[in-house]
């Protein structure tokens, strides 16, 4: 049997999965969110060590960032799936009673996640858990770019989780085209903006709504009134976890001129605070994916004025944590998503000046401002259009499953975490219901005056 013949068997198994309602229940869903918590508790050395050989992540950091943040969104889904599954009652107008209206929820059916090599146990499985919450049958294709996370889940998930409902499917790209082909009824793709432009496309064809995941160059400005010591921790942190391949990642500073020498400085020390003297060697660093990113990454630095790290690793994939300071705003780093360990710094003269540079450009997936000024701070929130704005740290609002993750414009489209997740996975069905009672008693009504009554109680 072909491949292409083999994903559009699988593919119709699970359309009749979902035909015979057997995941529409709760009780089948809380089982599948149980299963799928212990799949990645019973597996936790053997994901870690997935994550390890695909971008040399350290066990803190895949479990921080992958396992750990599953097994929490998992917890959270589980406390509240009975609540978001409930019917909500909204009000039904005079013409329309005696009646009752409400709105509930139902699962799509059959969806595809497309998961990104970055974070390749997250960023497959996170949209999966929304999707299972809302009681939908899943075919699930990580990325090729990450192949020990991939051959893992395509591994474990059959033996944990109802195999008439999810399957996996790994390969390239002749497998993601033959995927698009099929008429689901959602498509989630995490990854870049060229490939979210060919998912829509195809998604075009079946008229299959699409959440987009995509990127962007999110901008974190240095306001020269803050806590400069903790505005560098926490952008080192977030800048330089998993080697800055982090689709929410700070892509770019913009200093106020007052500060850069000093902010500079607190860079380094924090960058050899966390990392050590020599990042390319430490056990907490981690690596560029393959070949091709890191000469795209290196060729970054050409013709920059690298005032930090700039060291390489060849043989290790691995690139130290690298700025570049005021490079020409058309040069390639300024004008691509960089995702790697490349950071440039350019300086304004003002807030308002590095306001202004934003909001000219694509909208991003995150926005960054550190600053103790209230002022500066709701200038931020009101002036700034991103996916998502944090003030005084980065990537933080991840943590927060009360708040929707997902970008708007070139950084993509839609939403997830929490129960945004499990409403982009879900049909919003309108439902109402009237009663014969009052036709009948207006009919059979004795005499007009009775007829009279009756209108006027109801009214």
């Amino acid at each position: 049997m072909s491949q292409t013949h083999s994903i559009a068997h699988t593919f119709e198994r699970l359309q009749q999965t979902f035909q015979l309602g057997k995941t529409r229940t709760y009780a089948w869903r809380k089982a599948q969110l149980d299963a799928l918590l212990r799949l990645l508790t019973e597996n936790e050395k053997a994901l870690c060590e997935a994550l390890a050989e695909d971008l040399g992540k350290s066990q803190t950091e895949a479990w921080t960032t992958e396992v750990g943040f599953l097994i929490s969104d998992i917890k959270h889904t589980k406390k509240h799936l009975k609540q978001w599954m409930k019917p909500s009652r909204v009000s039904t107008p005079i013409v329309a009673q005696p009646g009752r209206s409400f709105i509930q929820p139902e699962p799509l059916g059959t969806v595809l996640i497309i998961g990104a090599w970055n974070y390749p146990i997250q960023l497959t499985l996170a949209p999966y858990v929304a999707a299972l919450a809302a009681g939908n049958c899943a075919l699930l294709k990580p990325s090729e770019l990450s192949p020990a996370s991939s051959a893992l889940m395509a591994t474990l998930i059959p033996r944990y989780l109802d195999g008439d409902a999810i399957s996996v499917v790994e390969g390239g790209k002749d497998e993601a085209a033959a995927l698009l082909e099929l008429p689901f009824d959602h498509i989630f793709y995490t990854g870049g903006d060229r490939v979210g432009k060919i998912v829509m496309q195809a998604a075009a064809k079946h008229l299959t709504p699409v959440t987009l995941e995509l990127g962007g160059k999110s901008p974190c400005i240095i306001d020269s009134d803050t806590d400069l010591a903790t505005s560098a921790r926490r952008v080192v942190w977030g800048k330089w976890t998993n080697a800055g391949q982090t689709c929410i990642a700070p892509d770019y500073l913009l200093v106020e001129r007052s500060v850069t020498k000093a902010f500079l400085t607190l860079l380094e020390q924090e960058i050899n605070r966390q990392y050590g003297a020599q990042p390319l060697t430490s056990p907490d660093y981690g690596r560029v994916v393959n070949r091709t990113h890191f000469d795209r990454i290196r060729g970054y630095m050409q013709q920059q004025d690298v005032v930090i790290g700039g060291q390489v690793d060849e043989a290790a994939l691995r690139i130290a944590p690298t700025v570049v300071l005021n490079p020409d705003i058309d040069s390639p780093v300024m004008q691509e998503e960089i995702f790697g360990p490349v950071m440039p710094l350019l300086e304004v003269s003002s807030v308002q000046e590095a306001f202004d540079f934003v909001k000219r450009r694509p909208k991003p997936l995150a926005g960054y401002l550190f600053s103790q000024r209230q002022s500066v701070q709701q200038q931020m929130i009101d002036e700034v259009s991103a996916g998502s704005v944090c003030i005084n740290d980065v990537m933080m609002f991840m943590a927060n499953p009360e708040l929707p993750f997902g970008g708007t414009g070139y950084s993509g489209m839609g939403r997830y975490h929490g129960k945004f997740g499990f409403d982009t996975f879900s049909h919003q069905k309108s439902v109402m219901k009237r009663s014969f009672w009052f036709d009948a008693a207006i009919r059979y009504a004795p005499s007009s005056a009775r007829k009279r009554y009756l209108l006027k109680k109801l009214l």
